[in-house]
């Protein structure tokens, strides 16, 4: 299902619905981790999971603070340091005060979940640094900024992506906005938010929704960079070829590490049947890798057709008669083949473009963390090395 809902807006969603569908998914699964110490928040979890299954809930969430806030924690000097953090704490919830970035989707959403990494702390107890909670987008007190839209236009011809996905990104203010009680999941407790984090596998579920949108962006790709190279006479050319079937590379490692973590699936404590997650570890980390040389190859092929583009207003104008003569592609005529080259100027050249780009790098981290994430996650490594040992002590 999570693949054919990634055919449905062709990858380009990075945080489409079935994204926070999956992570709830995960984290209500281990909800049993909160059992014997938080009994209250577990029922929660679960209440909440259920809530969002039969209301048809969208979700956004948050997970880091702008870089000011990241810091202030380590300023103890600050008398009123901009990390978010537990104000307060009453008979009717929690009161939240920060601010957290990057919360794609917010402004369209439901609800917004909210469970940000824990910063380490210089005092003993309960931190109110740590927290994990999901409220109404409208509830009083949050405030959502949005950047700067990437739709050039209602022209679906003219901006054939950004018209139909583009995903607005915020910044999300809690000016001490009260978190009922029964829509709390975690307080306070560093080492349980670190926990569940762990032990939910939120990573390996998400990633295997990911895995889903890259292989439909991946075969979009594709058929951009072919359909581009068969119009311009240039789909036999050995250097185009070559461009080409990097893609084919591409999308089949991508859909081998799919199958391997489906075939290496197992049941986790829970119940829950898991993928396995060194595959999944490996294409996070590679995906960031591969996609700059995706937005290559349609550059290189596309060469100056991904510049000059006439917009669909030139073709009614008088003009048009010209551009229908002189802008013909091999099968195609002017309109539809400058259309062509401008679906593949806003997936490599404009700012949706750019967007994207910058997206996928940091999708799960920066690649620093992802590769981290993959060599401490990668079980089983030290047999390798035996094996080494053993054959260097063979007579």
């Amino acid at each position: 299902m999570m693949q054919a809902w990634a055919y449905a807006h062709n990858g380009f969603l990075g945080r489409a619905p079935d994204y926070m569908n999956t992570a709830l998914m995960a984290y209500s699964s281990a909800a049993g981790i909160l059992e014997k110490d938080y009994p209250q928040f577990a029922a929660n979890l679960r209440n909440y999971y259920v809530y969002c299954r039969e209301n048809d809930i969208t979700l956004s969430h948050v997970f880091i603070q702008p870089k000011a806030a990241r810091l202030s924690n380590f300023l103890l000097a600050l008398e009123d340091p901009p990390a978010a953090r537990v104000m307060e704490k009453n008979k009717d919830g929690i009161i939240v005060r920060g601010a957290f970035m990057l919360d794609t989707q917010g402004a369209t959403s439901d609800e917004i979940l909210v469970y940000p990494a824990p910063f380490p702390t210089f005092h003993e107890g309960e931190s109110p640094y740590s927290f994990f909670f999901a409220v109404p987008s409208c509830l009083p007190g949050i405030r959502f900024v949005c950047r700067e839209s990437f739709v050039g236009g209602e022209s679906a011809y003219d901006y054939p992506l950004s018209s139909r996905y583009e995903e607005m990104d915020t910044l999300v203010l809690f000016e001490d906005v009260l978190v009922p009680w029964d829509r709390v999941f975690l307080c306070g407790d560093v080492s349980m938010a670190n926990r569940l984090s762990e032990e939910s596998r939120f990573h390996t579920h998400a990633a295997t929704q990911v895995m889903c949108k890259n292989i439909a962006k991946t075969e979009f790709f594709l058929g951009v960079a072919e359909t581009m190279a068969e119009t311009s006479g240039i789909d036999q050319n050995a250097h185009v070829v070559e461009m080409v079937s990097e893609l084919l590379v591409i999308l089949e490692t991508l859909k081998s590490l799919q199958l391997a973590a489906e075939n290496g699936a197992k049941r986790d404590k829970w119940g829950s049947m898991v993928p396995d997650p060194k595959p999944l570890l490996a294409a996070n980390a590679y995906f960031p890798k591969v996609y700059p040389r995706m937005i290559e190859i349609i550059h290189l092929i596309g060469s100056s057709s991904v510049i000059m583009i006439p917009s669909e207003k030139d073709f009614d104008g008088k003009l048009g008669d010209s551009l229908q003569r002189y802008l013909k592609g091999v099968g195609l005529d002017a309109k539809n083949n400058v259309q062509l080259s401008r679906l593949a100027w806003e997936l490599s050249v404009s700012a949706f473009g750019g967007r994207q780009s910058v997206y996928e790098k940091f999708f799960f981290g920066n690649a620093a963390t992802v590769t981290n994430r993959l060599y401490n996650g990668y079980e089983g490594r030290e047999k390798y090395k035996q094996r080494i040992l053993d054959f260097l002590s063979e007579k």
